[in-house]
């Protein structure tokens, strides 16, 4: 084989290999590609029917109900405008209230009822964790001593 012709394989063979690294990451990214809805757009069926989806909005102030199980929870999220009832059963992130904003992860059921996996629970961009909330205030409370410069001078 000629030099030419082993470098042309070589190419060809790289390509190949690029392009098979490429659709598997593709596949990789499609399988894990969770799209994010309102409330009021899986109210218009705009979601995906048996896909796993994200819906997001506020958690509905009265509705949250758990089982005799002590996992299981029931609450609704609306976005204000549309409202959706959601099932979950596991334990709940520390932020999460009612009144509060809340991403869900799951699939919608053939009862209109969204079946979660995951719940994660949003917060604003001040949010703290109470132990640096707490430590803050036992350092600002302390006080501090005075210092006199001014006894050295003198």
């Amino acid at each position: 084989m000629k030099r030419r012709h082993k470098r042309i394989a070589f190419i060809i063979v790289a390509l190949a290999g690029l392009a098979i690294a490429a659709g598997l990451v593709l596949s990789a990214f499609q399988n894990n590609l969770v799209f994010f809805f309102s409330p009021s757009q899986v109210a218009a069926k705009e979601a995906p029917i048996n896909k796993t989806f994200r819906v997001g909005g506020l958690v509905q102030n009265g509705t949250l109900q758990r089982d005799n199980d002590g996992l299981t929870v029931r609450f609704t999220v609306t976005d204000t405008a549309k409202s959706i009832p959601v099932v979950y059963k596991g334990i709940l992130p520390d932020l999460f209230k009612e009144g509060k904003g809340c991403v869900a992860q799951g699939r919608i059921g053939a009862d209109g009822v969204f079946y979660a996996d995951q719940v994660l629970a949003k917060h604003d961009e001040n949010y703290m964790p109470p132990e640096a909330v707490r430590r803050s205030t036992v350092l600002s409370t302390k006080k501090k001593p005075r210092r006199q410069w001014f006894t050295n001078v003198l």
